[in-house]
């Protein structure tokens, strides 16, 4: 099977420029990129006018599942990504139950290979429900397939969890994605404090918390 894109916008991400090309692909591997290929293909796309870049990654998605199907879903979520030229999606934790043991990054791994359009990887619980009390199955996660930890929109207010956390972030090689604010500095906040929020009358939060 050949597929020969003509005519598009090539990124060349060395020299960070566009060039126009053709791109050859056999079996589903690019096979040439190159000005004007002659060569025969089953099947002939014209990307005129359009910009042609590898399959982007996106690290922080939030496809929902399992348990808030009604807001996206895996099937959803990785349709909307192929639309967007995203191929590969890291999911965060903020589903209902939340990902925080080693039996749902594996359900999640296998349901997306189920639906099959796009690379997911989950990105696991730091605490236990994202709650912030007990941490999760860090290690457990990582050999189910986990790519990381992360409490996504909720902090991890404790110094000394937070600590246990990194230490296992390093023993299990897996970065930690953090939610950086305070709760005891922005509980409340809607907008930076400042003379807008006081003419306005919002509760404003400091900067960098």
């Amino acid at each position: 099977m050949k597929l020969l894109i003509k005519n598009g916008s090539v990124i060349d991400l060395e020299k960070k420029v566009f060039k126009k090309n053709d791109i050859l692909v056999q079996n589903k591997r690019i096979s040439k990129i190159a000005k004007n290929i002659k060569e025969k293909a089953n099947l002939v796309v014209d990307a005129g006018g359009c910009y042609i870049f590898p399959g982007l990654i996106d690290i922080h998605a939030h496809l929902r599942e399992p348990g808030r199907e009604d807001e996206e879903n895996i099937e959803s979520g990785s349709r909307a990504a192929l639309r967007g030229g995203f191929t590969t999606l890291c999911c965060m934790p903020n589903t209902d139950p939340a990902i925080d043991s080693a039996g749902l990054v594996r359900f999640l791994r296998e349901r997306s290979k189920s639906v099959g359009l796009v690379d997911i990887y989950p990105v696991g619980a730091i605490t236990k429900g994202r709650a912030g009390l007990e941490l999760s199955e860090m290690i457990k996660m990582r050999e189910a397939g986990a790519v990381g930890f992360s409490d996504d929109g909720s902090w991890v207010n404790s110094p000394l969890l937070m600590r246990r956390a990194m230490e296992y972030s390093v023993l299990s090689g897996l970065p930690l994605i953090i939610h950086a604010e305070d709760e005891r500095l922005s509980i409340g906040g809607l907008m930076n404090e400042g003379i807008f929020s006081l003419k306005m009358g919002l509760k404003g939060y400091t900067a960098g918390v």
